[in-house]
């Protein structure tokens, strides 16, 4: 369903979820779908105990095929002249859930989400967030409630430890996707995670 679809990938700076998603791009990539791989500043700068910005750019470019966009003014262009089929935000951070839900435009992954949207084209959410349930809960809210915007199914991760916390579970980016690309929503939306 997937085959000759172009497919932004943002990557937001919750470092301890690429671990499951970069695998993802392998997936859309089997499908025939290109996969258009676009980080935030974070990500590329950040060393973290999961590991340096320059060792997942290595991995996401190895899993895509496909040169990381890494700047505001490469990822403009998806908007007029090199648009996306559908754009795909996982990990997305409370920051950045905050920033989509307010219209602000400060880093590449959210330029490429604008882009797409103004294009009248689906945009698909895999959050990742301690305070989804806290301060974000208000954007979230949001952002279920704006046309073209699809969330990958979540749930609490951690409910008892960290009660604010909602993590997408990864492993349905791809049935999100494909029901995103016809205006849907892949049901249910609210899950709960094996603990």
């Amino acid at each position: 369903m997937l085959k000759g679809f172009r497919i932004g990938l943002g990557i937001t700076a919750s470092h301890c979820t690429y671990e499951e998603v970069i695998p993802m791009i392998k997936q859309f990539t089997d499908l025939g779908a290109t996969v258009v791989p676009i980080i935030t500043y974070s990500v590329l700068t950040a060393a973290t105990r999961f590991g340096t910005g320059e060792e997942w750019i290595e991995k996401i470019e190895e899993a895509s095929g496909s040169k990381v966009v890494s700047k505001i003014v490469e990822a403009e262009p998806f908007g007029p002249t090199n648009p996306l089929d559908c754009m795909v935000i996982a990990p997305m951070t409370g920051n950045s859930i905050s920033k989509l839900a307010n219209a602000q435009t400060d880093s590449p992954v959210l330029m490429a989400a604008k882009a797409t949207l103004r294009n009248g084209k689906p945009v698909v959410l895999g959050i990742s967030t301690n305070d989804a349930l806290g301060l974000n809960g208000m954007n979230i809210m949001k952002l279920l409630s704006t046309k073209n915007i699809y969330f990958i199914p979540f749930g609490q991760d951690n409910p008892h430890s960290k009660p604010n916390s909602l993590i997408a579970d990864f492993t349905k980016i791809i049935p999100t996707v494909e029901h995103a690309i016809q205006f849907k929503q892949f049901q249910p939306l609210l899950i709960s995670h094996k603990l």
